[in-house]
C-alpha cells in the first residue's frame, strides 16, 4: 500500500529517508554525496512523484521504491 509522503509528519519522514539512504550501501560514483545531500535526493524524487512510500502488511515494513517497481 503507498503512504502519501504529504501524511508523513516531517520529522518522520526525514527519519524514514535517512533509514533508507543508510540501508542502501555505498555509493560508487564519480563522487561521494553526504547523507544531506542523498536524503534531498529522495525528498525530491517523492516530490516528482518518481519514489514512493509503501507500507508491506506481509512484512509489516515500510519502505521507499520507485514507483515504476511498485505493483499493486
Amino acid at each position: 500500500m503507498i503512504i502519501p509522503w504529504q501524511d508523513i509528519p516531517p520529522e518522520t519522514l526525514d527519519n524514514l529517508i535517512e533509514t533508507f539512504v543508510l540501508r542502501e550501501g555505498t555509493d560508487y560514483g564519480e563522487s561521494e554525496r553526504s547523507l544531506a545531500q542523498k536524503v534531498e535526493d529522495v525528498k525530491r524524487q517523492l516530490q516528482r512523484g518518481e519514489a514512493v512510500v509503501v507500507w508491506s502488511e506481509l512484512h509489516e515494513t515500510v519502505n521507499i521504491m520507485p514507483r515504476s517497481q511498485f505493483h499493486e
